[in-house]
């Protein structure tokens, strides 16, 4: 760890050339690079000094002006971490011909550097910025080289000008990179015209800072910009809550409060919103009982695409084909009973026989029921008919419990759409299988399908070619989707899509007292507990739910289970003491104290250590991942995209080039940066929200008090399925009880179902 050993005073600045740039992160701007000082320091034991930071693209033989604090690293001595750091263009000729053959300007190096400052001398900036074409008279460069020169050295100005007018509004060097990347030359014309803008496209900056920057700059409080944005921000924060639409008045009352200004102005703001398709207003006795209700037009666009090609694909086959096929799938099913040994159940030759006639089928069922024992039916059957068949899931930790499954490879949704991100964009992602480029497959089985969420379902159709059977199974029963709508209930409630219901328990399954409380949950009954793998223990106050939480995980279930079994703490809620953000730090203090030469780091009040297990909680669909073989000497895959949901173990932790090295359970190895930490939560303890689609070998669940939206039916039934062997309650049985008698699910604000029932005439 770094030991603060000095820190500078303004009085104490210090001055000096960049000499050399020994690193430079382009993302982010962190940078090492030794200064060689202007005079000399008694403190220092040379004329050089290691300096350590974020910048904004210096350059050898630039002037700078540098404060901050000294610090011992343990491997590379004492260095500077950058507090501060003005710069200024190179004056001396050295500097000045350092500075050109750096690379900084295009189509310069060393050697026409030197024939520039030999021909040029002081003059040389004045006449690349000024009267470039007297460049010429150097042999070497033609008109449209020098014109080239000129135009990159205004680049750097211009970089530079907006870099620093970008921190005057309190925006950080490595942000403020990432805005230059963004917009170039034009950073300070589009902030200045419109900060709200920083809001839309950068990754990190969300209204409440943009309207910061604003306010210093002197915006009015009722420019139109300004309402369209808060009204966006409002719409986005619904979408982080489920929600595809919000009714008007609840829209209007939301953006009010944040925004400060009458309700008349917001409702003329609307108005020239849907004018310029920003957003969609649409009122229907199906929706919010005839209320006018507003949209983003991408969630508009999304359930409207996925309602139309789910129409396409349900009247693949006609009715009458159907029923031939259903005949043929009888013979197969009794074939494959009488050839493998195996007797399906009545629901389940069911849902076979109709996913081998119909082009669109759901299963759904909760545990114990069957549902991989159709996938594997369904799969055997129709390979035989020599049909191409893609399983896929929404995390990898689902696409890997399928793969295990049925024996056969499964991908998760976004790798089997070729998943991509935007350059200019990275918060939104592209997918090279589309319409034009569709998955090369006729059936694709989609396990745990309540993951869902709309916009991955619009992706999913785009790719899927007319002719293809679409298979989606999952618990509809389990909570919905992080993401927003609720996809795989709004289809089964829509009523127009062949729907196939397991219910019988098998006998197998019986035996598991996990598996029968799921289902006793499921009806709102009180589970039967201290038998077999499930059991509840009874504490009175939080604090003891803690205790006991930290001692079964640390402890005494790795006795009782072995070591390195996957121990999953569940919890309801993140700010409680027993929510995920105070669980992980106590959990942490057990499971991976602080040891001499464990490397650690502090983010924002959160200590991230080597050793601990942590989740990104974010899709960043730009972020490098690569897979080591078992010598973890060569790489045998590679890609980009880590996803909300996927969890791993800090492998190292990198002070210098200021980096973290996370191993995800599929292991991709990804190095993520410090500033990009905000990413990375501890994980030894996540909410049930963050489990699905995930399954662990023993689940934890603390339960004490809380709020009825989250202490619900769903939630607790959602938990207790996650567990594989064993299922452990600490908490309050009244607690318990209050969960089982809360069957009020929270709504989610969407329309598919409607829109589904329009496409295929059933309104």
């Amino acid at each position: 760890m770094e030991e603060i050993m000095k820190a500078t005073t303004p009085e104490d600045i210090i001055e000096g050339v960049v000499e050399h740039i020994v690193f430079y992160n382009e993302e982010n701007g962190y940078t090492v690079f030794v200064l060689r000082l202007d005079k000399e320091d008694d403190t220092l034991d040379s004329d050089e000094l290691t300096c350590i930071g974020h910048t904004f693209g210096i350059t050898p033989g630039e002037e700078v002006q540098v404060t901050g604090n000294f610090v011992n690293n343990p491997k590379y001595g004492r260095q500077l971490a950058i507090q501060q750091l003005d710069k200024k263009i190179p004056t001396t000729l050295a500097g000045i011909e350092k500075y050109l053959g750096s690379g900084v300007i295009k189509g310069v190096g060393e050697r026409l550097a030197r024939r520039i400052v030999e021909a040029f001398g002081e003059d040389t900036f004045d006449v690349i910025a000024e009267a470039p074409e007297k460049l010429t008279v150097i042999k070497g460069i033609t008109a449209a080289r020098a014109t080239k020169i000129a135009e990159s050295f205004h680049d750097q100005a211009a970089q530079r000008r907006a870099i620093l007018f970008l921190q005057e509004y309190g925006i950080s060097p490595a942000m403020a990179v990432k805005i230059f990347k963004k917009y170039k030359n034009y950073t300070v014309d589009i902030v200045k015209h419109n900060p709200y803008k920083l809001a839309d496209d950068i990754d990190g900056i969300g209204f409440k800072i943009a309207d910061d920057i604003a306010r210093r700059m002197g915006i009015a409080f009722d420019e139109p910009f300004r309402i369209a944005a808060g009204v966006r921000f409002c719409l986005w924060e619904a979408t982080s809550n489920g929600h595809i639409y919000l009714p008007k008045p609840v829209l209007l009352t939301n953006a009010v409060q944040i925004l400060g200004v009458e309700k008349e102005i917001v409702e003329n703001t609307i108005r020239q919103m849907q004018i310029d398709r920003q957003v969609y207003c649409e009122r229907s006795q199906a929706l919010c009982d005839g209320e006018t209700v507003v949209f983003l037009s991408s969630f508009y666009s999304a359930e409207v695409n996925v309602a139309r090609k789910l129409y396409a694909l349900a009247e693949g086959v006609e009715e009458s084909h159907r029923e031939s096929l259903r005949q043929v799938a009888i013979d197969s099913i009794a074939s494959f009973q009488k050839e493998s040994e195996k007797e399906l159940s009545q629901g389940q030759q069911e849902a076979v026989r109709e996913a081998i006639a119909n082009s669109l089928l759901i299963v759904t069922g909760g545990p114990g029921t069957g549902k991989t024992t159709v996938i594997n039916t369904v799969i055997h059957l129709l390979a035989s008919q020599k049909l191409r068949i893609e399983l896929a899931a929404p995390t990898g930790r689902a696409a890997k419990r399928m793969a295990d499954a049925v024996g056969r490879e499964a991908k998760t949704l976004h790798r089997l759409l070729e998943s991509t991100y935007i350059a200019e964009d990275s918060r939104r992602q592209s997918f090279q299988r589309n319409e034009d480029n569709p998955i090369e497959t006729d059936v694709l089985i989609i396990d745990e399908a309540s993951m869902v969420d709309i916009m991955l379902m619009q992706h999913v159709l785009k790719a899927v070619p007319q002719g293809t059977r679409l298979i989606l199974v999952g618990d509809a029963d389990q909570l919905p989707p992080v993401g927003p709508g609720n996809v795989l209930k709004d289809l089964i409630n829509s009523g127009c899509v062949k729907v196939v219901r397991l219910t019988e328990i098998f006998r197998q399954a019986q035996e598991s007292a996990i598996v029968m409380n799921a289902h006793r949950i499921n009806r709102g009954e009180y589970p039967v507990v201290n038998e077999g793998d499930f059991f509840f223990m009874r504490r009175g106050y939080a604090e003891g739910v803690i205790e006991t939480v930290s001692s079964l995980v640390g402890e005494r279930l790795p006795k009782y289970l072995g070591d390195n079994v996957d121990i999953q703490v569940l919890t309801p809620m993140r700010k409680t003491p027993l929510g995920v953000q105070n669980l992980n730090q106590e959990l942490q203090k057990h499971l991976n104290p602080p040891e001499v030469g464990k490397r650690e780091r502090e983010f924002r009040s959160t200590i991230f250590r080597e050793g601990d297990k942590v989740m990104q909680i974010r899709n960043n669909y730009q972020m490098s991942w690569k897979m080591l073989d078992s010598s973890r000497r060569y790489v045998i895959d590679e890609g980009e995209g880590v996803y909300n949901g996927d969890g791993g173990i800090i492998k190292s932790i990198d002070e210098n080039n200021e980096t973290i090295t996370v191993l995800f359970d599929d292991n991709r190895r990804v190095d993520y940066e410090f500033s990009q930490l905000d990413e990375l939560e501890l994980a030894y303890a996540i909410t049930v929200h963050k489990s699905q689609g995930s399954e662990y070998t023993a689940v934890v669940l603390p339960i004490h008090s809380g709020p009825p939206m989250l202490l619900s039916r769903n939630l607790l039934y959602t938990a207790v399925t996650r567990a594989k062997t064993l299922c452990v309650i600490v908490g309050l049985s009244e607690t318990l009880q209050r969960m089982l008698d809360n069957n009020r699910e929270v709504d989610r604000y969407t329309a598919l179902s409607h829109r589904i029932k329009a496409v295929f005439g059933r309104v």
